[in-house]
């Protein structure tokens, strides 16, 4: 669910010794078939090359910019529940006084275990009595919130919409920055595009053969941009894990419990 720094480099450094083994591979074919032939080595195969390096660019394009995007929705989600939580506290100034102590200070409990979940990560059990602890929190906030509308006295029913909608809205961001954390691509595609980078890297060094010298700064290039493309994708997708991050933006949360006085 949460890979940490350690596998996905592991990952990486095992693709990019694969696309190397590949190319020399590819070329070793790739000669013996010119010793062979060398008249129709070659013939016959553009199209197919053309074709496998095509669904790899693509595959690797339509990836990158889906992960990307995942990536800016879970920034946007951070903005999102620091404004709706600072909302829905500065509503509670709307509520009886005797009832907003409890309250406020259950807001303050809330926030810092919204906080604890994504510090937890990587680590899915304690991300998940994180969640858990949220979920009782919000539970008791509600009651209480419930409880302290039917007290209102004037403008009952603009009070009660107003905290209650703002409540909802804090309750729903949850669910939807829970589901955003788990949203990933299948693993099958990151299977399928490792395949493909592998294939690409057999049909390079299959091209190479046509030079009698290896040349090793070509092939290093190829392996560390291939390589180094698909560590940045798997990076955007687990932004609290690896070296892509939005810890920062929790910034603005803390900057919310600050404000809880």
């Amino acid at each position: 669910m949460f890979p940490n720094l350690y596998s996905a480099v592991l990952f990486v450094i095992a693709l990019f010794v694969g696309i190397f083994l590949m190319l020399e591979l590819g070329r070793k074919i790739g000669t013996r078939r010119r010793l062979q032939d060398p008249d129709s080595s070659k013939d016959g195969f553009g199209a197919l090359e053309a074709g496998i390096f095509g669904l790899m660019g693509l595959l690797i394009a339509f990836t990158f910019s889906g992960a990307a995007s995942r990536f800016d929705k879970r920034r946007d989600l951070i903005v999102d529940e620091a404004n709706i939580i600072g909302t829905a506290y500065l509503r509670l100034d709307l509520l009886p006084a005797a009832a907003q102590p409890a309250l406020r200070n259950n807001f303050r409990l809330y926030v810092d275990s919204r906080l604890a979940v994504y510090r937890a990560i990587p680590d899915v059990g304690a991300v998940k009595a994180k969640l858990a602890e949220s979920m009782v929190i919000q539970s008791e906030i509600w009651t209480q919130a419930v409880a302290a509308t039917k007290a209102v006295e004037a403008n009952a029913n603009a009070v009660t919409s107003l905290v209650l909608s703002s409540l909802n809205e804090m309750i729903d961001i949850t669910t939807t920055r829970t589901v955003a954390l788990q949203t990933h691509p299948p693993a099958l595609i990151v299977g399928m595009l490792a395949v493909m980078v592998l294939a690409g890297s057999l049909l390079a060094g299959f091209g190479m053969a046509g030079s009698t010298r290896r040349s090793s700064l070509h092939m290093l290039a190829f392996g560390i941009l291939m390589a180094g493309t698909i560590y940045v994708i798997i990076d955007f997708e687990y932004p609290r894990a690896g070296l892509i991050r939005v810890d920062y933006l929790d910034q603005l949360l803390i900057d919310v419990r600050d404000s809880m006085k």
